[in-house]
């Protein structure tokens, strides 16, 4: 099999020009997720196809097209159109109700939402039939607010050369901000600590995140430092 992509938790394989094998290197929510997916699916929002599940392995529907960030490293000049998109897509995801086996995270006292918590744009692949996201792991039902401030320090703090420079990470987070209607200052210092959490950060993205851990007010994640970031 040829190995066509490697994330954090998993690696991505070509199986034939339709489909993809996604393995996880140490096991991972694979019923959860093509549950979900199949779902999503269902409900109109833009998923790959799933084929089939086991404990480690998913055989997804092969995608062609870059990511968005591919696109965003290549031609830096969109990152605020980019932004946008990415703002719509979450609030496509977040007009779908949660539903009820889908675990809590963010809860919120009634009408959770479906989050995907990890939507940057590494998981956005760009087809001819529109933009398409990937990489269910992380996602659960809760607030809406908490998804977008996922998104947002995640932007920020993201140890990647796309985000290098000072100008594209500005214009990325403010077209997120424009392009989405949800305003998620209430969970963006909750949404760094979960962030600090995740045993795959680099350092220079745990040091981001401990600096900007009072991050409260929204608006100021779209600022960067002196540093560029």
């Amino acid at each position: 099999m040829e190995l066509i992509a490697q994330g954090r938790d998993a690696d991505v394989y070509a199986l034939d020009e339709s489909r993809v094998l996604r393995r996880y290197r140490h096991g991972g929510p694979t019923g959860l997720e093509s549950r979900l997916m199949t779902h999503l699916a269902a409900c109109g929002y833009p998923v790959p196809r799933v084929f089939e599940v086991t404990d480690t392995d998913m055989v997804l529907e092969r995608l062609a097209g870059p990511t968005m960030l591919d696109v965003l490293t290549r031609r830096p000049w969109r990152a605020g159109s980019l932004g946008r998109e990415l703002g719509r897509l979450h609030d496509r995801l977040h007009a779908l109700p949660a539903p009820e086996w889908l675990p809590k995270r963010f809860g919120t006292a009634d009408g959770d939402r479906v989050l995907h918590l990890d939507l940057h744009p590494g998981n956005v692949i760009l087809t001819r039939r529109g933009p398409v996201v990937i990489d269910w792991c992380n996602a659960g039902a809760g607030d809406p607010a908490a998804d977008v401030a996922m998104t947002l320090v995640t932007v920020g703090s993201a140890d990647l050369p796309g985000f290098a420079a000072r100008p594209v990470r500005g214009l990325l987070l403010r077209g997120i901000r424009s392009g989405c209607r949800t305003d998620p200052a209430g969970r963006m210092r909750e949404a760094a600590r979960a962030k600090l959490d995740d045993p795959n950060l680099t350092p220079a993205e745990a040091a981001w995140l401990r600096r900007h851990d009072g991050v409260g007010d929204g608006p100021g994640v779209g600022r960067t430092d002196r540093s560029g970031r």
